[in-house]
């Protein structure tokens, strides 16, 4: 993986669960364990509901392209310490979130 930084704010790519088509967005994110969370107040974004419908996903930073796949995080204790990395000093980061795990391919673009 050729992101370095714990927290940076790359482009989420999901496909439509609705119209198929990509669906892109910037998001904050942290690298935490050699996975990529993103995280939200509620599960009714547009993004997150595409993550969830269909996990595979990409990730555009820095002029590279990553492919991965997402998942719904259900451990509470890693959704408070990815919400703790993402806001740090915040007090936004003691909020309740919820969050999905991207497990990038070994592949790059």
């Amino acid at each position: 993986m050729d992101i370095q930084e714990e927290r940076f704010r790359p482009i989420l790519i999901t496909k439509g669960r609705k119209t198929g088509k990509p669906h892109s967005v910037w998001l904050r994110a942290v690298k935490y364990n050699e996975k990529i969370y993103f995280s939200r107040h509620q599960p009714d974004g547009d993004w997150f509901q595409n993550a969830i419908a269909n996990s595979e996903v990409k990730i555009q930073y820095n002029n590279m392209e990553f492919t991965g796949n997402a998942l719904l995080v259900t451990d509470e204790k890693l959704n408070e310490k990815i919400s703790q990395l993402k806001y740090p000093g915040e007090e936004r980061a003691n909020e309740k979130r919820v969050t999905i795990e991207v497990t990038l391919n070994d592949n790059t673009k």
